[in-house]
């Protein structure tokens, strides 16, 4: 028998998920390996957008583990419905799509995490145990793609022109390139949540960017220093305000 997984740090409750695929067998597998393999709840699981809305308006899981696409109704749409409906569940795509364009739609909506079926399933298990943690998880085959999407997205900065960052905002960038949650964040450093908010909002201001997520690949790009180039304006994304695990 297979020796069960280490989640990347030890949780009070097991992590509970529902999962939402139009394929049977990928439900029903991605279940098995969660529940037996690491110990994981799995609350319920739905093959179309239907049984979705209606178990999530009868269960609260920590996660929603969705596939992209699907024939009724897409993920993302799916996902814009749930929070019409006040569903705030945060969500982890996974999915066989590997096109910029999805994951850009994806990280806009507010997903927490953007993961591929093609991926080791112990790397999958981890990765959606990081997502349960309030990291911000995405495919590594993904990052190349997520990192020139930005840099489309990018009028090249005027010469000369650069931005500075407080030593508390460089040090928040750090945890924000980790992908750590506004509440790790807060816990590390000794401070407030809404204090962290702030700072986020600051660095998002000073830079230009609109996400966290920006922020972490803007970072990664010119190093995590206290003077960065500054990026012209870009349009504003699709969706209005980017969602909360993004923030």
């Amino acid at each position: 028998m297979d020796e069960p997984l280490t989640a990347p740090a030890p949780l009070d409750e097991p992590l509970s998920v529902v999962l939402i695929d139009d394929h049977g067998l990928c439900r029903q597998g991605l279940a098995e390996l969660l529940q037996l393999r690491a110990g994981m709840k799995v609350l319920g699981t739905a093959g179309n957008p239907g049984e979705a809305l209606a178990l999530l308006h009868r269960q609260t899981p920590d996660l929603l583990v969705m596939d992209l696409r699907m024939p009724a109704m897409d993920g993302l749409t799916l996902l814009g419905r749930l929070r019409s409906e006040g569903v705030d569940t945060p969500v982890v795509i996974l999915t066989m799509s590997d096109s910029p364009d999805d994951l850009a739609e994806a990280l806009r909506a507010g997903v927490r995490g953007y993961l591929l079926k093609d991926m080791d399933p112990e790397d999958v298990i981890r990765s959606i145990a990081r997502c349960g943690q309030g990291e911000l998880v995405i495919a590594p085959a993904m990052a190349g793609k997520l990192s020139g999407l930005l840099r489309l997205g990018q009028a090249e900065s005027p010469k000369g022109k650069t931005v500075k960052l407080t030593e508390r905002e460089r040090e928040i960038l750090q945890f924000l390139v980790g992908g750590k949650s506004n509440k790790t964040i807060a816990r590390a450093l000794n401070i407030s949540h809404d204090t962290v908010k702030l700072h986020v909002r600051h660095i998002l201001a000073k830079l230009g960017l609109s996400s966290r997520v920006e922020a972490a690949v803007f970072a990664v790009e010119h190093g995590v220093a206290g003077h960065y180039p500054a990026p012209a304006a870009t349009p504003a994304p699709a969706t209005a305000e980017p969602g909360q695990p993004l923030r």
